[in-house]
């Protein structure tokens, strides 16, 4: 089952959590999370899973900022979501995905217990000018059945920005 969005707008700030949180951005079941004006990107090819990779950061001015096809553009939101005893969703909005702009590469499946800015995996097709605060994606939530542990990695969880892959840590904790 996933929430409606009077649902969604019923559960805020008791067992759903967006902040800042603005009712225009409220849609028939999911919730519009916009742009925020920082983005990275690796400098150094080939990528090692087993280390961290190095980074750039980049802002995206007002006037917009140019993405090119064959590249990695991570971008978070403005907004910072919190969920109790649902499962959050992220996905594209239709309008940006019919310019050809993915909003992730795999990483649309939130854990029960998520709290944090959402890291968005971008890439394009076509050139493609992007502006900070644009509502880039929406976040859904499904309902969750049976005993459940919320999220706690270490690895993500109360994020306070873009985060690169943090796999290599993975490697070490496996040894």
């Amino acid at each position: 089952m996933i929430l409606s969005g009077l649902e969604i707008e019923k559960r805020l700030n008791k067992s759903l959590f967006i902040e800042p949180y603005d009712a225009s951005q409220l849609n028939p079941n999911s919730y519009n999370l916009r742009l925020h004006n920082e983005l990275l990107v690796y400098t150094d090819m080939p990528l090692d899973m087993k280390s961290l990779p190095a980074t750039e950061k980049m802002i995206i001015p007002e006037e917009g900022l140019l993405l090119e096809p064959g590249k990695l553009y991570l971008g978070r939101t403005l907004e910072y979501t919190r969920s109790e005893g649902v499962v959050p969703m992220l996905e594209g909005r239709s309008s940006i995905g019919r310019l050809g702009l993915y909003i992730h590469v795999t990483a649309g499946f939130g854990d029960v217990g998520f709290a944090g800015y959402w890291t968005l995996e971008m890439h394009c097709i076509h050139p493609i000018r992007i502006y900070p605060g644009v509502q880039i994606c929406q976040i859904f939530y499904h309902a969750i059945e049976g005993d459940y542990v919320n999220y706690k990695s270490g690895k993500y969880q109360h994020n306070e920005g873009i985060q690169p892959s943090f796999l290599y840590k993975d490697f070490i904790e496996s040894k």
